[in-house]
């Protein structure tokens, strides 16, 4: 404990002379301070830091309780005991409510007066350690919020500077690929249409460069999704006859050519959607039932109505997704760790769910996920029905639907 410092109040002289006695004689490394009135202790108070004073309540002039007052004005984290005649219980009590710290009566009991002192002088210092550590702790909190909000500053830049990056880096590859594409094409059909064996190779390549499309496209959606360039244009559709050409030109374009059963409903169920976005959703889902399926394994896409709203769910049989991973798979750059790809490349950024559920939402659907290990998952999107009124602006482009799967 550091040095003790102690104001004595009394106008009885004999006490003033008692008491510093008994505290050098019961107490080490203590200073006292001796006064005979409260002005004059009021002084001293604005002059200096006492670890506790102690004053006789009946002093002429300004009393004990007056002068308690004005400390714990002054100096409220300094512990005050009080000095009260034989008997004088209600004064005792009036000074505890007014804020003193401790009450000694008369006639002093030395032992005691020096163990409440002494517990004076210990609160008061641990007071004094407890606003410096609360003042170094806010320091260390302010400190923190500046170096957190300079870091989320410097976040925020770098993340800028990553959306533009991937903006203009896919911008940039897509006009080249797309050329490359065509290139690639006209060449296999004439190297086809002489015979020559270097088709194949040419056919390889074209599947790498649609491998890359995928991935530029990707980039591109992001891009758009995060600089809030992402525009949908909506109009009526029927999403059975939907699902039936995305499905037809799914496997068409798939090799080899993977089993999807559709069952689609007799009646329309008519959405306001865009067409080209929404396409790419479902054909997502069906690569990816695909690609952790087993070469063969048969994918079921079923179109139904339910509650009001129009559901599109896509089945397949293959490993599965465990249920801890569903709060992750619609992340950004997420791949489900340990599943291998069962079918196809493997070739993709872990954007596209992300891509599907952000297209979904802005159409005011939801997208949902059903999952048992090792027996298959069911991706499902669900979208509201069109009203009538909203039909009817569109009749005359809607296709009649006969057809079912």
């Amino acid at each position: 404990m550091n040095q003790a410092y102690v104001l004595i109040v009394d106008d009885d002289n004999a006490l003033l002379q008692a008491l510093p006695q008994a505290i050098y004689l019961r107490m080490h490394d203590v200073k006292v301070d001796t006064c005979d009135s409260a002005l004059e202790a009021l002084e001293r108070i604005k002059q200096n830091e006492y670890d506790a004073i102690v004053s006789d309540i009946k002093m002429p002039g300004m009393d004990g309780l007056a002068l308690l007052g004005k400390i714990q004005e002054l100096c409220p984290r300094t512990p005050t005991l009080l000095i009260t005649g034989h008997g004088d219980h209600g004064l005792a009590i009036q000074a505890l409510r007014g804020g003193a710290y401790d009450f000694i009566q008369k006639p002093i009991e030395r032992d005691y007066f020096i163990a409440a002192l002494h517990r004076a002088i210990q609160t008061h210092q641990l007071r004094i350690q407890v606003a410096e550590q609360q003042q170094t702790l806010e320091l260390h909190a302010k400190s923190l919020e500046q170096t957190v909000q300079e870091r989320t500053r410097e976040l925020i830049a770098a993340n800028a500077a990553k959306d533009e990056f991937l903006s203009i880096a896919s911008h940039e590859l897509k006009t080249p690929l797309s050329s490359l594409k065509g290139m690639t094409q006209l060449l296999r059909r004439r190297l086809e249409r002489a015979g020559s064996s270097e088709a194949g190779s040419l056919a390889n390549m074209e599947n790498s460069i649609r491998r890359m499309e995928v991935l530029v496209n990707d980039l591109l959606n992001i891009s758009f999704i995060e600089t809030g360039m992402f525009v949908l244009h909506q109009q009526q559709c029927e999403m059975g006859d939907l699902c039936r050409k995305l499905v037809e030109e799914y496997v068409a374009g798939t090799n080899p050519p993977p089993v999807v059963h559709v069952e689609i409903p007799d009646e329309p169920l008519m959405v306001s959607v865009d067409v080209e976005r929404i396409g790419q959703v479902i054909i997502n889902l069906l690569s990816n039932a695909r690609k952790y399926s087993a070469a063969g394994s048969p994918i079921r896409l079923v179109v139904r109505q339910d509650s009001g709203e129009c559901v599109v769910s896509v089945r397949d049989a293959g490993v599965g997704i465990s249920s801890e991973m569903f709060p992750h798979i619609f992340e950004r750059f997420y791949r489900v760790p340990g599943i291998e790809v069962q079918t196809g490349s493997s070739v993709g950024l872990g954007l596209g769910l992300y891509i599907s559920k952000q297209i979904v939402e802005r159409h005011g659907g939801r997208i949902d996920v059903q999952s048992v290990q090792d027996q298959g998952s069911t991706f499902s999107i669900t979208f509201p029905l069109s009203s009538v009124a909203e039909v009817a602006v569109d009749l005359p482009g809607i296709i009649p639907h006969t057809q079912k799967h």
